[in-house]
């Protein structure tokens, strides 16, 4: 956990990680990441932190906003459409 905190936090490749500062390497903090997610342990951890923070009273809800727009999107996302081209060269004709 701690070698996928540490890429998270600094923004480091997984080759970057220090095994000994964070316990492991990168390869093996990658490996867990695609473990965990394959077996779903990210939404039911988020829901059980949620659970407890309602339990204690700690979570505001009126307080909260959701932005992914900084979040890459990894092998260049989904595209609805196709791309016009910004290379050099007469334009195809839209007409």
């Amino acid at each position: 956990m701690r070698g996928i905190v540490y890429v998270l936090r600094k923004g480091v490749s997984w080759r970057d990680v220090p095994a000994e500062l964070v316990g492991c390497s990168g390869v093996t903090a990658w490996r867990r990441l695609r473990d965990w997610t394959e077996a779903g342990v990210w939404p039911r951890l988020h829901e059980v932190l949620l659970a407890e923070l309602r339990t204690e009273g700690l979570l505001e809800m009126d307080d909260a906003s959701i932005d992914g727009s900084h979040v890459r999107a990894l092998k260049r996302g989904l595209t609805p459409d196709l791309r016009r081209s910004t290379g050099p060269g007469p334009a195809a004709s839209t007409t």
